[in-house]
């Protein structure tokens, strides 16, 4: 599963909305520090393949299939993933700070990239993982149960999350959700840090600069905005963004999403049709 953490569901990452051959949940397991959720899928596609799009977090998660168990970093583009016969997957959306906690790799070498999970125990958990998930699909998924297998592996690691990576969660929350911090300037000075500091940490934990972040927020509102909503006025658009023209909006928004703003327009209709 290397396309983004969010199957079937309209959220912040997620452009496309949900399908009723998915059945989706997500849900916190108490350790915000390192984890910011654990998500579950589970679907049936007997007939046309499911495609489902997603422009993921800057974050990694670790993701357990029936037949396969790795970690992948985040994708810098939009993702396309197809879904077809049955299938499930459990997976862990981390925080920034989890990153150097799971993997010696650096984290500029996971943006795009996967590798096989390093942990002693994931055989236990790829196994209990496949007990609660094949269960009948119309079955409710035990959030209980999952929780307690992850914080018995997770809570050990969370215990070594590191200031630096305090710091790099902050500013990508900040990234994130104030629409109002548009510079890496105004980030530094919100996390009170130099600009320099905010650079190699935020860089070091993602694999992004802090400008791409903040971009990327930018770019998740209006993919969404324009997949759900295809006849947006893109000038509109651009200047609720805070981009002073809707032709330097439409150069950052392919740069980010790897598409133009008419492509993911016309994906949204084919999908409502």
């Amino acid at each position: 599963m290397t396309d983004g953490p969010e199957l079937g569901v309209a959220n912040r990452g997620h452009i496309n909305a949900g399908s009723p051959a998915t059945v989706f949940d997500r849900y916190p397991i108490g350790l915000p520090d390192l984890v910011r959720q654990v998500w579950t899928v589970r679907y049936s596609v007997p007939d046309e393949p499911l495609h489902q799009r997603v422009l993921g977090y800057p974050a990694v998660n670790v993701v357990f299939e029936p037949t396969v168990a790795a970690l992948y970093g985040p994708q810098q583009r939009v993702g396309v993933r197809t879904l077809t016969g049955d299938g499930w997957a459990v997976g862990l959306l981390f925080r920034p700070a989890a990153t150097p906690l799971l993997t010696d790799t650096h984290a500029v070498e996971l943006v795009g990239a996967e590798e096989p999970i390093s942990i002693p125990d994931h055989h236990r958990i790829a196994v209990e993982m496949s007990r609660i998930m094949d269960r009948p699909r119309d079955a409710a998924v035990d959030r209980a149960e999952i929780t307690e297998i992850m914080r018995s592996w997770l809570e050990p690691v969370a215990e070594k999350v590191t200031e630096a990576g305090h710091l790099a969660n902050h500013a990508s929350q900040i990234a994130e959700m104030r629409d109002d911090i548009l510079t890496t300037s105004a980030l530094a000075d919100e996390v009170h840090a130099s600009t320099r500091t905010v650079e190699r940490v935020v860089r070091e934990h993602t694999g992004f600069g802090p400008k791409w972040l903040i971009e990327c927020r930018r770019m998740q509102r209006a993919a969404t905005t324009l997949f759900a909503h295809p006849d947006t006025a893109l000038a509109g658009l651009a200047a609720d963004l805070g981009f002073a023209d809707h032709a330097h909006f439409s150069r950052r928004y392919r740069s980010i999403v790897g598409e133009t703003p008419d492509e993911t327009r016309r994906a949204g209709r084919a999908a409502g049709t």
